[in-house]
């Protein structure tokens, strides 16, 4: 495929943001009452890292990046 720069950042900030929204979940998901916030932040943010990389490696192999 022959994308423009513009559209390839575009896919990639669409990436990005779908990334952070399963990473809150993730966040919230993992957050038990009761106990501090910290470790539920740090394991969605090491969701938001997997996904944003599972989301552009598979991007990539298709050939739209």
């Amino acid at each position: 495929m022959n994308l423009s720069l513009g559209v390839k950042v575009l896919i990639v900030i669409i990436c990005a943001l779908v990334s952070v929204i399963v990473g809150i979940v993730a966040a919230l998901i993992s957050h038990k009452p009761n106990t501090p916030k910290g470790p539920a932040v740090l394991y969605g943010g090491g969701v938001f890292g997997g996904a944003l990389t599972l989301c552009l490696v598979a991007l990539t192999s298709l050939g739209v990046l």
